[in-house]
Order: structure tokens, then sequence, then C-alpha cells
């Protein structure tokens, strides 16, 4: 599974572009979603890379993204009823079972988008108009996708 993070805006943005950030629910800056590993998921995300910031997710980084941030529908927080509902023992438990592909965020119920906040301490010394790998916040980043998220919570 893949978290992914719009960073910027929508200002001069391409039709395409924001078409496929639209189809990922990236609506705004500061929201995550989690996307399969499916070649097409995996093409869209590549497309919008200089817009977004993505990477594998742990299951403890995502089981603290469940409990904090995420919502049913009707923008209800998750509690112990919907662990009771969907037999898991924890949060921990519940994200294990969406990252080994047993279920799935749809299937629990859960809105497919989290929304953050900006991170502490920024994005990067470069800002965000750059890729990663020049010290920005754009593009693939492998697992530090954790930390941003740790932060954004």
């Amino acid at each position: 599974m893949i978290a992914v993070v719009r960073v910027r805006g929508t200002v001069n943005v391409d039709k395409g572009i924001k078409k496929t950030l639209e189809l990922l629910r990236l609506f705004k800056p500061n929201h995550l979603a989690i996307v399969g590993g499916e070649k097409v998921s995996l093409k869209m995300v590549e497309k919008a890379k200089d817009y977004v910031t993505f990477g594998e997710i742990e299951a403890k980084t995502l089981a603290m993204l469940l409990e904090k941030r995420g919502r049913l529908e009707g923008d209800k927080k998750l509690g112990a009823e919907f662990l009771k509902e969907n037999n898991a023992k924890d949060f921990g438990d519940a994200a294990k079972k969406i990252l080994e592909g047993k279920t799935s965020l749809k299937e629990l119920k859960v809105k497919p988008v989290f929304r953050l906040h900006p991170p502490r301490k920024g994005h990067g010394r470069a800002g965000i108009k750059k890729p990663f790998k020049s010290g920005g916040a754009l593009g693939f980043r492998g697992a530090e996708i954790n930390a941003l998220i740790k932060s954004m919570m």
C-alpha cells in the first residue's frame, strides 16, 4: 500500500493532472489517500508526482492514522464500536488487515481521504516545488513518508 499526500494547490494545474488528483480523491493540499499496488493506481500517482509526495506506509503509522484522523460516513470518529463491528482487537489489528489485503477502507466504511495538518517544521529546506531527492517535498519518499505523516497528525 502507498500513502499519497497532496502538497501543492490547484492554481495553474494542467487539466489532465487536475483530473488525476480528483480520481485519487486528493482535492486539497494536506489530504492523504491510501492507494493499492495496482498498476493503474501507481501510474496515476506517477503522473501527479509534481503535486504529491508518496511512499510505502507502515502498519504502525496506518494504525495511528485510523485512530486519530479516520472518519466514518457522517464525519464520525472511529472508536470502540467500530473495532467491535469489524472484529479487530485494536487499530493496529485493523491496519494489518488493510495492508495484507484482507479488507479495504471501503469495506470498513471508512472515508478514503484523511485530512491532515501542515507538517510541523515544514516540508523541507528546498520547499514544495522541488523533488524530495533535491531536498524538497515532491515525489517518491519511500519509508520517509511515515515520518511526514506523523509530523502532520
